[in-house]
């Protein structure tokens, strides 16, 4: 799912993407949750929500994905 998404999101089909990624993150894929904290921060294919992007930063350090755990380290520390 994660893969089909960031396939759409590199084709600039944001919208499409969103829905694999959305789904992929059901199954508690770590990467997908990030790259949907990097749409909510950019508004890619969703509306800007700081909200959504904290949340899934969380599950995806959870996840044990690095660079979310380091983005939500300096969110964090502001």
């Amino acid at each position: 799912m994660r893969f089909l998404g960031m396939r759409c999101y590199w084709d600039g089909d944001y919208i499409t993407s969103v829905h694999y990624l959305a789904k992929a993150t059901q199954f508690g894929d770590a990467g997908s949750h990030y790259q949907l904290a990097i749409m909510y921060e950019e508004g890619n294919g969703v509306e800007r929500d700081e909200e959504k992007r904290f949340h899934h930063l969380e599950e995806a350090a959870i996840g044990g994905h690095a660079a979310a755990r380091n983005n939500l380290g300096g969110l964090e520390w502001k």
